[in-house]
């Protein structure tokens, strides 16, 4: 570099240099030159040195910062977003939030490990612990408890927890609010069956939703419902309130098919005829439901009067016999103490209803109606035939086998 830069000014000003002249300043020149250079270069050196060092010990006082969202100490956060845990200078090592009821949130990291986000959202009404830790430094604890949801919702569900049923209970949902959003409701809703088989939902209305297979329940079958209800929103403002789970059983298989143009019921248990016995059912005026229905409700005595159903005063018989509910609408098979022996199995007689010849007070168990009171269950299939009514709506009781798999299925809204 020395001698290049003397060879400029050689060319600029030749007429004032000898050649010893520049022989004895080539033979100077270049000592204080690398002279020169080995100065600076020591003091870049340095230089470079002290600024890494202290970039260094800037890193080395930088403690990671961990953040909390909802923020520690918050009374009335909100419950419709997932906790957030966030760490600024480092990387975070391990997260766990915990509520006072026991439960806990988990949740996944970024790529980066700079961010927690947990996989639900935190329950309404509920205080938590969040205990977070970076890397190389000391764990960090933050709390909060989030508000109450204004106005609820519950769904009343058939049949009862740990009861036996016959092959043909639906599992059956009444919401106390109307459900805006039925895809989140039935999203937080399954039933499962042991063995398996597939079950789906068909909303009847925005406050019914029921669950069956394509075909009855197999006998002996275990049904579990779960509702995930809780936050659950199920229209603007109002939110589920239920996390349960509840299970059911299926008994032994029976069906009966009362047939009007004989005037006869066969009662089949497991496939093979337990009992065939003499009906009467719905004149011509007051015909008779068809199509497949499900026993509801059971009552050994009962009260029928004609006003409930839209029949004025024609009558009121405050001890029924061995009733058993067939459709919301009033539809009952039941014993009949009142009506000729004659009656059963030659003439169509009643207002509606399904009846067999009985004995009044309900305790003579020689009678077709106590006989087939105390065979029967709830859940047990009742089919009507031949009736010269139409078919029973499906959602006129527990009557949805009368919709197709197809058409069960279209009611889905998952």
């Amino acid at each position: 570099m020395g001698v290049s830069h003397i060879s400029n000014r050689s060319e600029n000003k030749s007429e004032r240099w000898s050649r010893r002249g520049v022989l004895t300043v080539l033979g100077v020149v270049p000592a204080a030159v690398l002279t020169g250079c080995s100065g600076s270069a020591g003091a870049a050196e340095t230089s470079s040195s002290s600024g890494a060092s202290a970039t260094a010990s800037a890193k080395a006082a930088k403690v990671p910062t961990v953040t909390v969202l909802p923020a520690d100490g918050t009374k009335k956060a909100g419950f419709t977003t997932p906790v957030e845990v966030s760490v600024t200078d480092g990387t975070l090592a391990t997260v766990k939030v915990t509520g006072n009821d026991g439960s806990t949130l988990a949740g996944t990291f970024n790529a980066a490990k700079t961010k927690w986000t947990s996989s639900k959202n935190p329950y309404s009404g509920t205080k938590y612990t969040v205990a977070a830790q970076a890397q190389g430094a000391a764990a960090k604890t933050a709390t909060f408890t989030t508000k109450s949801p204004g106005e609820t919702f519950v769904g009343y569900f058939t049949p009862e927890a740990n009861s036996t049923s016959g092959v043909g209970m639906p599992v059956s949902i009444n919401f106390t609010h109307a459900v805006k959003d039925r895809a989140a409701v039935q999203k937080a809703i399954t039933v499962t069956a042991e063995p398996a088989v597939e079950v789906v939902g068909h909303w009847f209305s925005d406050t019914r939703l029921d669950f069956r297979p394509e075909t009855y329940w197999a006998a002996g079958t275990k049904i579990t419902l779960s509702l995930r209800l809780k936050d659950v929103e199920g229209q603007d403002g109002i939110y589920g309130i239920q996390s349960k789970d509840v299970t059911f059983h299926i008994g032994r298989e029976q069906i009966s098919t009362v047939d009007l143009s004989s005037k006869e019921m066969v009662v089949k248990r497991d496939g093979k005829t337990l009992a065939t016995y003499p009906v009467s059912g719905g004149n011509a005026q007051h015909t008779t439901w068809s199509g497949i229905m499900v026993i509801s409700e059971r009552f050994k005595q009962t009260r029928m009067e004609s006003s409930t159903v839209g029949l004025g005063d024609e009558y009121d018989i405050s001890d029924v016999p061995h009733a058993q509910r067939l459709t919301t609408s009033g539809t009952f098979v039941h014993g009949n103490y009142w009506a000729s022996t004659s009656v059963f199995g030659n003439e169509n007689t009643s207002h509606g209803c399904v009846g067999l010849h009985d004995a009044k007070g309900a305790n003579d168990s020689s009678v077709a109606g106590y006989k087939f009171y105390d065979s029967s269950m709830l859940g047990d299939v009742v089919i009507v035939k031949n009736s010269g009514e139409k078919t029973v709506a499906a959602d006129n009781g527990l009557n949805g086998w009368n919709l197709s798999w197809a058409n069960w299925k279209a009611g889905s809204a998952v």
